[in-house]
């Protein structure tokens, strides 16, 4: 009978190989990191909220609807969104009860003045061309927001507030939001409104009548005429029969 000769030590040296091998394999697998979730969207409520101090805004921009629309910008265009945030001592400086005398469309027009339709960093404000415009609009009388900037100093100025950029809040290269140290106020809620254009004077009656017979021809005017002549001759026809009649009375 032939014994198959045993061979201990190249045994040892594939069996060491195969712990390596599998201890390598679960430590790369262990180290590797998981996948990361997608980022969340945008959400302009959460971060005034978790930056404090925000709460007259958060406010109106919550009963305006304009959180909402700034999260689906956000959300839908690669343009950005730079927000002035008043903080509620700002908020606080303004005359008592002005808030409250805004109809619905000025508090929307309010918190939009305090938006531009795209991303501004800091560094970013002397390359804007003034009027800036506003997600309110552009009227330059009555919307116009002026920005001048020296350095990381930057200045808002309304025609009714002058304004000063105290910081940023929040920036993630497509929303920037800067704390202002003051309300935008727009001119548009202090410059009278143009009164109505004046209706046009009625025409008169008899202009409507004649407009609507048009004028009067030449054969009509030449009726008109012999008609006073015939008219003046039938009177004198009855007055020198008269006279007659008259004169035969007295002779007898």
């Amino acid at each position: 009978m032939v014994m198959m000769k045993f061979n201990f030590p190249l045994f040892t040296l594939s069996l060491l190989l195969t712990i390596l091998f599998h201890s390598t394999t679960t430590t790369s697998a262990a180290d590797s990191p998981a996948p990361s979730p997608s980022s969340a969207p945008t959400d302009i409520i959460r971060i005034l909220k978790k930056a404090g101090g925000f709460t007259t805004l958060i406010r109106l921009l919550q009963t305006t609807q304009v959180a909402t629309q700034i999260n689906a910008q956000l959300l839908n265009s690669n343009n950005g969104l730079t927000l002035f945030a008043p903080n509620d001592n700002s908020f606080s400086s303004l005359k008592p009860g002005f808030l409250n005398s805004l109809n619905d469309q000025q508090k929307n027009e309010l918190i939009q003045f305090h938006e531009l339709p795209s991303f501004v960093s800091l560094s970013n404000f002397d390359t804007l061309s003034n009027p800036v415009r506003t997600q309110a609009g552009d009227d330059p009388t009555r919307l116009a927001l002026n920005i001048t900037s020296s350095g990381n100093q930057v200045n808002l100025t309304t025609g009714v507030v002058n304004a000063t950029v105290g910081g940023s809040v929040f920036s993630d290269h497509q929303l920037a939001i800067y704390q202002v140290d003051k309300v935008l106020l727009p001119r548009d809620f202090f410059v009278p409104k143009s009164p109505p254009p004046a209706p046009a004077p009625e025409k008169a009656k008899d202009s409507k009548k004649k407009s609507a017979e048009g004028p009067a021809s030449a054969d009509d005017d030449t009726k008109s005429s012999a008609m006073s002549l015939k008219d003046k001759t039938g009177v004198m026809f009855i007055v020198a029969v008269a006279s007659v009649s008259v004169a035969t009375v007295f002779s007898l």
